[in-house]
């Protein structure tokens, strides 16, 4: 039986981790959560995960000089956005006089592989920025195109022209429809005067590598490009520097037994799940997880295709973004794709998602009674 979700109250808020559960745990696969147009807008700030990160919060490995060089650069193009902006009086005008088209660059581009912190300093940079929350947008490149579905590109137009700032996390181009429509998007921002910020595991000219090589799709990434100066970030994956091993996966009953003891658990098997995943559109993903504690899985194995895959990946996201802990049964995180899907056009956003899992995995051991 399916289950509405109330949008009201917290965006992100869940309860405690505490036990036991009175109720019995939650199940994902119950939850068809409606998701209105306002929400995601509200919703359009740094994740609780980020959310009181800051610029001297960021830890530069000292082997890495292009991470320190990377606050610097941030920094001062935070610095660079006081004032009014270019619409005029910093304030939000719907129907504001069109600014010139700045001659240089108008945004940052973080490039860098996966867990060298770019979100971190991607969040710094909105909360850095001279101006209030309401002129400063902030989100995954899903959450831009499910608002441009939502609004309309106009109604989208409307609601960005007046911010300040807008940041776009994992900058992904997964088909030609949305790099016209990121494209077309951004190119109108950038004339009303608002700066863009961004980050991704490849350099603006690569992002169509591996993926489509369509001379239009290509023509369009160098397009989007030019509103970019892109800053390399190297480094190793900070959630695994110095860190044990992942937890090996649990047993059916171990899980289960965590899932019945811990106020707000959802307990679901996998396979389960990722069919569920298909009837919910991503852009409500986040919706699903709203009052989870922690997400309880069974019978984990490999996922079978690439679309699945995907949503898989929007999942991760968003679960770590609420950072709730995921507890599983079944194979090892590292094990969810193929040989062929990590040597693939969308490899990137595989070892990202296996990364963010294994992290959330730390995170649940505890649940577990020793």
């Amino acid at each position: 039986m399916s289950t509405s979700l109330s949008t009201s109250g917290s965006t992100y808020g869940r309860p405690p981790i505490a036990g036991p559960a009175e109720a019995g745990p939650q199940a994902l696969c119950a939850r068809e959560p409606r998701v209105p147009a306002e929400r995601l807008v509200a919703e359009m700030v740094p994740p609780p995960r980020f959310d009181s990160v800051r610029f001297d919060t960021y830890d530069p490995d000292p082997g890495q000089p292009s991470q320190s060089e990377a606050v610097t650069v941030l920094s001062g193009f935070a610095a660079g956005l006081g004032g009014s902006h270019a619409s005029g009086g910093g304030k939000r005008r719907w129907f504001a006089k069109k600014a010139p088209v700045p001659a240089a660059p108008r945004g940052v581009y973080l490039d860098g592989g996966y867990g060298v912190g770019k979100t971190h300093l991607l969040a710094s940079l909105w909360h850095a920025t001279p101006a209030e929350p309401a002129l400063k947008a902030f989100g995954t490149f899903v959450e831009l195109t499910n608002l441009v579905g939502a609004l309309g590109f106009q109604q989208t137009v409307q609601t960005l022209g007046g911010h300040r700032l807008l940041c776009i996390d994992e900058f992904e181009l997964d088909d030609p429809g949305d790099t016209v429509l990121v494209s077309s998007l951004l190119s109108r921002l950038v004339e009303q005067g608002v700066a863009l910020a961004a980050t991704s595991n490849t350099l603006p000219g690569k992002l169509g590598e591996g993926r489509f090589a369509a001379a239009d799709f290509l023509r369009e990434i160098q397009g989007l490009s030019a509103h970019f100066r892109p800053l390399r970030i190297d480094g190793q994956d900070y959630r695994h520097r110095g860190l044990p091993e992942a937890p090996a996966p649990f047993s059916d009953e171990q899980v289960t037994k965590a899932a019945y003891a811990t106020a707000g658990a959802s307990l679901d098997d996998f396979p389960g799940l990722l069919e569920h995943l298909a009837r919910v559109h991503p852009s409500r993903y986040g919706a699903l997880t709203d009052g989870i504690a922690a997400v309880c899985l069974t019978d984990v194995g490999p996922v079978p295709d690439q679309s699945t895959a995907l949503r898989l990946v929007v999942l991760a996201d968003r679960l770590y973004d609420r950072e709730i802990p995921v507890l599983a049964s079944g194979v090892p995180f590292d094990k969810l794709f193929s040989e062929e899907m990590l040597n693939g056009g969308y490899r990137k956003k595989y070892f990202r998602a296996i990364s963010r899992l294994t992290a959330l995995a730390r995170d649940a051991k505890p649940l577990v009674s020793q």
